[in-house]
């Protein structure tokens, strides 16, 4: 960075708040902390040129958890946890719609399906079987049974004829809901720059001192919201997990609508522009698809294939569009990380997979660690 006297003036001089991180997290952060500090200096910091980890990647599902999903986590998570955990992404996504408002995010709740493949008999049985254990669990929650089963309508193949079903699982466009919030930030003065990577940062009495390239300044508070990247800045137990997407060309006359999800939701597709999207697979690759590196495989992409062909939309001819990939941030734990790493610096990163969900409540929490 080559700056002049005019730019590190208006950008980088008395900044009362710095992010890092302009996905989902940092920008709810962002808006937080001008609604309470109105005339702070607040700066984002994005190392790409849009968000680079998977707000912007990501395939639109406002979720709770599939059936199949909340019962491998009912095997590392108490009860509670679990209930909490849903808690916290119905909050969430109630904050994201009242934020943004619905219509700005084409947010629609046409209900989410669990698929299950012939092969995965014993996995459906199973949830079929706590299904009651499921809906009694999260009743005080949604005020009436969540799972239902429900005959297979879509034509898929190769599946078994029942499907589980939620009706209050929904989607939204996730290009429009970034796109909203950038512009809701930006409106409240808080600025947001792009392409500049923060490389260190270190800790003084009254400041943090942020080191990027070739250019240092000192903010009075920093917020880390980088998600899978985190690793980069911080020493925390926060591993890059890549997912894999597809989408289609148009489709005359698309029967499907809705989000749905197969094998614990290691795989995911939905309707959107008369188009199907469809995600995942990194179990089949659990080594190699352990990286932040933004790319697609040819393995996963034929399995992608695969399953759109022989299961979705079988006996059509489907043309593939594009190709991408997101960054998630796991761990053994799918409780986020939200705390203050030292003086004057906190963090909230390790979202699970589950950003669009609970993005905004964590930004929202990070924002409060102020207190």
């Amino acid at each position: 960075m080559n700056l002049s006297y005019w730019e590190q003036r208006i950008w980088f001089s008395n900044v009362d708040f710095c992010i890092v991180g302009s996905g989902i997290v940092g920008l709810s952060c962002a808006l937080q902390l001008k609604k309470r500090h109105p005339k702070a200096k607040i700066i984002v910091l994005e190392k790409g040129i849009l968000p680079q980890g998977a707000s912007t990647k990501n395939a639109g599902f406002a979720c709770f958890g599939s059936a199949s999903e909340l019962l491998s986590d009912l095997k590392n998570h108490s009860e509670e946890e679990v209930v909490n955990l849903v808690k916290q992404r119905i909050d969430g996504l109630e904050l994201l719609k009242s934020t943004l408002g619905e219509k700005q995010i084409d947010y629609q709740q046409n209900g989410g399906y669990e698929v299950f493949l012939k092969k995965d008999k014993a996995l459906f049985e199973e949830c079929k079987a706590n299904l009651n254990r499921l809906n009694k669990l999260l009743k005080p929650v949604f005020k009436a049974d969540f799972f239902q089963l429900k005959t297979n309508s879509f034509g898929f193949k190769n599946t078994l004829e029942q499907l589980i079903f939620n009706p209050f699982e929904g989607q939204i466009d996730t290009g429009k809901m970034m796109q909203t919030l950038l512009q809701k930030v930006q409106s409240q003065g808080v600025f947001v720059l792009n392409s500049v990577k923060v490389k260190s940062f270190s800790t003084e009495a009254e400041a943090v001192h942020i080191q990027l390239n070739n250019f240092s300044f000192k903010t009075k508070h920093f917020y880390i919201a980088t998600n899978a990247f985190a690793s980069e800045l911080l020493n925390l137990e926060v591993t890059p997990a890549r997912n894999q997407v597809l989408i289609t060309q148009p489709i005359p006359n698309l029967h499907i609508k809705g989000t749905f999800h197969l094998d614990e939701g290691f795989y995911y597709f939905r309707n959107i522009h008369h188009r199907i999207l469809l995600g995942g697979g990194r179990n089949l690759d659990e080594v190699g698809e352990t990286t932040s590196v933004l790319a697609t495989t040819e393995r996963i992409q034929n399995a992608l294939e695969n399953l759109l062909h022989q299961v979705i939309l079988p006996d059509q001819q489907v043309d593939i569009d594009q190709r991408w990939s997101g960054i998630l941030g796991v761990g053994n734990q799918k409780k986020p990380i939200v705390k203050t790493v030292e003086n004057r610096v906190r963090c909230a990163v390790r979202l699970g997979g589950m950003g669009v969900a609970i993005g905004s409540n964590i930004g929202k929490e990070l924002a409060n660690l102020i207190d």
